[in-house]
């Protein structure tokens, strides 16, 4: 695929969903973009799990225990939560253009 052609899927991508959010309620809108950032920040920290869990943490100063332990998936789903809130990997794109959709498709 050409540079060309991802730039102009992607303006047509964004003029659909620019043309969806006409015929949505703004406050729906909103809604749904909020749940899109965070099933992505979700979905990044599920990603992000099996990496934080083959660290040894260990044989550092601060690092061990218990505490840690309890709290690190804790740790990884406010990582994953940050990533989607500035910027994320694209995901919460694609979902907000699919729920717009199905809105739409309701409405009708």
């Amino acid at each position: 695929m050409s540079v060309g052609s991802i730039a102009s899927s992607v303006a047509s991508a964004s003029q659909q969903s620019a043309s969806g959010q006409d015929s949505v309620d703004p406050a729906m809108a909103e809604k749904a973009r909020r749940a899109a950032v965070e099933f992505e920040g979700m979905t990044i920290g599920e990603l992000l799990q099996p990496m934080f869990d083959t660290v040894d943490t260990s044989e550092g100063m601060f690092g061990g225990g218990a505490g840690e332990s309890q709290f690190r998936s804790l740790q990884v789903q406010e990582m994953g939560k940050q990533i989607a809130n500035n910027g994320g990997i694209g995901l919460a794109d694609s979902v907000y253009r699919q729920m717009l959709a199905m809105q739409e498709k309701a409405q009708s």
